[in-house]
């Protein structure tokens, strides 16, 4: 299902993952869960993934992972603010060392001149307060290329804190 390029990076979290002896947990909104589908792409998965939320309606996002509704309100549910609060919800609710969460606008549709189709914000989080954070604007690729990118994306970032890295 991935390519070749994607399953060694997840080959290169779990081996990081199990050195340190940590666990992964996420929460997406516009992947709709193919981070997590990544992670369990290759065999070993369940010694790294605790557990994956799909939070893609604002309820959700509010119900499972405690996202404030005036962040939600305020900020929107594609911000960095409604990422930090997704992340940082994700690891309060998991036995995980590190979350990292995804909103964004794949499209086709629901782009804004604020806010246009190919915007992602993406958090990850550690335990011991470490952290990255991260805004792309992938553009119009269509709706898969994002998604798909934006998964390479959060894969990167649970790599470096994985490896010890974030601030």
């Amino acid at each position: 299902m991935f390519d070749k390029k994607l399953t060694n990076t997840v080959h290169r979290i779990q081996k990081a993952c199990r050195e340190r002896k940590i666990k992964i947990t996420t929460a997406e909104s516009c992947t709709g869960g193919l981070v997590a589908a990544a992670l369990t792409e290759v065999p070993g998965s369940s010694d790294v993934l605790d557990r994956g939320f799909v939070t893609y309606s604002n309820a959700a996002k509010h119900e499972m992972l405690g996202v404030p509704v005036i962040t939600l309100t305020r900020y929107g549910a594609v911000s960095r603010q409604t990422a930090s609060a997704m992340a940082k919800g994700a690891l309060a609710r998991s036995m995980a060392d590190i979350a990292v969460a995804i909103t964004g606008i794949a499209g086709p549709g629901g782009g804004t001149a604020k806010k246009p189709i190919g915007l992602v914000h993406f958090y990850a989080i550690a335990r011991d307060g470490r952290r990255i954070r991260r805004e792309m604007h992938f553009g119009k690729l269509g709706r898969g290329k994002v998604r798909m990118r934006s998964v390479r994306e959060a894969l990167a970032m649970l790599e470096l804190l994985a490896a010890g890295g974030g601030i």
